[in-house]
């Protein structure tokens, strides 16, 4: 028997996580979802992904060159899934805009304050949090400007009526909803330690790091991403409300 310090290696573990699969999707399945065959190429995409970058990691570190194009493999990951989320066709490539105005500063403002160093060890994982984050960020803004604007048309004309430019029109009426993309960081980071323990946190104090080590690294972590999805938000409302995302 091995052990990940966390999770326990045993030949049991295929099993559990075969049991914990079915389960989500026949849950899927029975409350109507409309995710349940999701469900399972989700779990299977990330057991391949997961073994891939296990594989490659060590090699890709070393090099410069890797650490820049495994970053931007990350990003064109992030716009594309954001934007198919979004809105179908050409337009949704507009999402790549968001995501790299929410990650771009803050880890600039990370490696330029020596927070973090610019080894690839430490700048892939970090860039990885600040993508996702904003990736979830510009597709929770995205869909909820457009179903927005959609469900509430009349309004966006009657704006137009009273003498609202296009953009004006559409930022009244869908800024207020799209902003509730923010609510999940924020509730994480007010939580944080009274409800759950994150990742980072956890993974420092298992590698040996004090308690007031992994606190400090968590909240740097919650503070950027937190700073990042903000940047995002209000990224993605902007091309909404242009029209990139088509009207």
């Amino acid at each position: 028997m091995r052990s990940s310090s966390l999770i326990t290696v045993t030949p049991l573990l295929p099993v559990a996580l075969v049991v914990l699969v079915v389960l989500a999707t026949l849950v899927a399945w029975l409350g109507r979802l409309g995710h349940g065959r999701a469900v399972v190429t989700a779990c299977l995409r990330a057991a391949a992904q997961l073994g891939a970058v296990s594989v490659v990691i060590a090699w890709v570190v070393t090099l410069s060159a890797a650490v820049a194009g495994f970053i931007l493999l990350m990003y064109g990951v992030a716009a594309f899934t954001a934007g198919r989320r979004i809105t179908p066709g050409r337009a949704g490539w507009w999402a790549a805009v968001p995501i790299a105005a929410g990650t771009v500063p803050v880890l600039g403002v990370l490696a330029a304050g020596r927070v973090i160093t610019t080894a690839g060890i430490v700048i892939i994982p970090v860039a990885g949090i600040l993508l996702g984050g904003c990736l979830t960020a510009t597709t929770l803004a995205g869909r909820r400007a457009m179903d927005e604007l959609v469900q509430r048309r009349g309004e966006v004309e009657a704006a137009l009526s009273l003498g609202f430019g296009p953009r004006e029109a559409a930022l009244e009426i869908c800024r207020p909803a799209a902003a509730q993309a923010l609510v999940p960081a924020l509730d994480q980071t007010r939580t944080v330690g009274l409800v759950t323990l994150p990742g980072a946190f956890v993974g420092m104090l298992l590698g040996g790091a004090s308690p007031v080590q992994a606190g400090i690294v968590q909240l740097v972590v919650l503070v950027a991403l937190l700073a990042a999805e903000a940047v995002a938000t209000v990224v993605t409302i902007e091309v909404v409300a242009r029209g990139g995302f088509g009207r």
